[in-house]
């Protein structure tokens, strides 16, 4: 069958550039000789339109230029659409596409796009919302609730508002529910500043947070920084960073360690004091308690 894209463009993400890029994509694809159309992404995250517009003109693939933010929503409202995704990193992290190893260059990415190879990567959803890389409870999802209201966008301004809530921030009382081999329940009392759910590497940036997580395991990667005094606390994150935390059995040693790093398909957590939550970068409503389950071959991505 003849490929057919639909390139959708995020207005917002990402420093620029929109004009520019559309620009490329049309005259790399035409020289692709692949038919295509360019839409802009929806500002409520709704993709449910692009369904019957999929089956009516037999779409192949949707090319997302954006962020993960995007990524997540289309891919959310694609699930079990036969159609594969790609994507051009227009976003402020890009983590997603990072992780599969999609460059930030959009000519590049478009050569990866054209050469077609896709394949099946995980998701997860908490509480019955999709995310295809990673959320956060705590200190990380303050800092996105705050960096989603700056008219500026980039890594510069995260990195300022990082550092302005840094000073400021407080452990969040959680408890951990897991259960293990045989229906055993386990609970992990655990004071701590932030607790991701990754099932890729990495905030974004290239910034490792889960080193041994990958898209395509069936497997969440939980990183839990619990309570400590701040300097100790930087040191603690770079060292999980950079690696240096291997992966504990399950349940994790809640009582000795300042960072547990544990793998899971499912777990529940309970937030009595609401700390917030993003999803993929993007700023949610917080709950009293996450439900959080690993959607195995969630979607197709087009990758190196």
């Amino acid at each position: 069958m003849p490929r057919k894209i639909i390139y959708l463009i995020n207005p917002i993400s990402g420093t620029g550039g929109k004009s520019s890029l559309q620009e490329l994509i049309t005259r790399k694809t035409e020289a692709e000789k692949i038919d295509f159309s360019i839409l802009p992404t929806d500002a409520e995250g709704r993709y449910d339109f692009l369904i019957p517009t999929i089956a009516k003109e037999q779409v192949t693939d949707i090319v997302i230029c954006g962020g993960d933010g995007t990524v997540s929503a289309v891919a959310a409202a694609l699930k079990g659409v036969p159609v594969r995704i790609g994507i051009i990193p227009k976003g402020s992290g890009n983590g997603l596409a990072f992780a599969a190893k999609i460059p930030k260059d959009p000519a590049a990415a478009l050569d990866i796009i054209f050469a077609g190879k896709a394949s099946f990567i995980d998701g997860f959803t908490i509480n019955g919302q999709f995310s295809c890389m990673l959320c956060g409870i705590g200190f990380d999802a303050k800092v996105a609730h705050e960096f989603a209201r700056q008219k500026k966008r980039g890594l510069q301004t995260y990195v300022r508002v990082s550092l302005a809530h840094f000073f400021t921030s407080r452990p969040y009382p959680f408890r951990i529910r897991l259960t293990l081999p045989e229906d055993k329940k386990v609970v992990l009392p655990v004071d701590a500043f932030f607790i991701n759910i990754a099932n890729g590497d990495q905030f974004g940036n290239h910034v490792t947070i889960a080193p041994k997580a990958s898209l395509h395991d069936g497997l969440l990667d939980i990183v839990v920084v619990k309570r400590m005094w701040k300097l100790p606390m930087v040191f603690a994150v770079i060292r999980q960073v950079l690696g240096g935390n291997a992966l504990q059995e399950v349940p994790p040693d809640a009582g000795k360690k300042n960072v547990l790093y544990f793998q899971t398909p499912e777990l529940t957590i309970e937030n009595p004091e609401e700390a917030p939550l993003h999803i993929d970068g993007d700023p949610k409503a917080t709950a009293k308690e996450f439900i959080i389950k690993i959607e195995p071959k969630a979607l197709q991505l087009i990758q190196p």
